[in-house]
C-alpha cells in the first residue's frame, strides 16, 4: 500500500504544513518506503513470540522503570517562563491557532 502524493497533501493539510512540490515528492517517497518496511515486518511469523512487558531485554536492564518516585519542588511559574520567547503575566504567550 504505497503512499500517494494525494495522501501526503492531505496529511500536510491536517498538520497545517506548507510543503513545496519537491518536499511533497520527497515525503511521498520516504513514507512509501516506511510503509514498505512495515509491510515486510507484517510477513514475519510471530505466533510463538511472547509479548514484551518492557522495552528492555528480558532478565535485566529495567531498573530505570523500577525506581521510586520522589517528590521534588517544581520550577515555579517565574522560573518556568523565564526563558520563554514570549511571556505575558507569567504565562507562555503563543500564537492563536483556532479561529484567528
Amino acid at each position: 500500500m504505497p503512499i500517494t502524493k494525494t495522501d501526503v497533501e492531505k496529511i500536510a493539510e491536517l498538520g497545517r504544513l506548507e510543503l513545496t512540490a519537491e518536499e511533497t515528492d520527497l515525503l511521498t517517497e520516504q513514507l512509501s518506503s516506511i510503509i514498505g518496511h512495515i509491510e515486510k515486518l507484517n510477513e514475519l511469523d510471530t505466533v510463538n513470540v511472547p509479548p514484551m512487558s518492557h522495552c528492555a531485554p528480558a532478565g535485566g536492564g529495567v531498573e530505570y522503570a523500577k525506581r521510586d518516585d520522589r517528590v521534588r519542588p517544581s520550577l515555579g511559574q517565574t522560573l518556568a517562563v523565564e526563558n520563554a520567547p514570549d511571556a505575558e503575566a507569567g504565562y507562555f504567550k503563543v500564537p492563536r491557532v483556532i479561529g484567528g
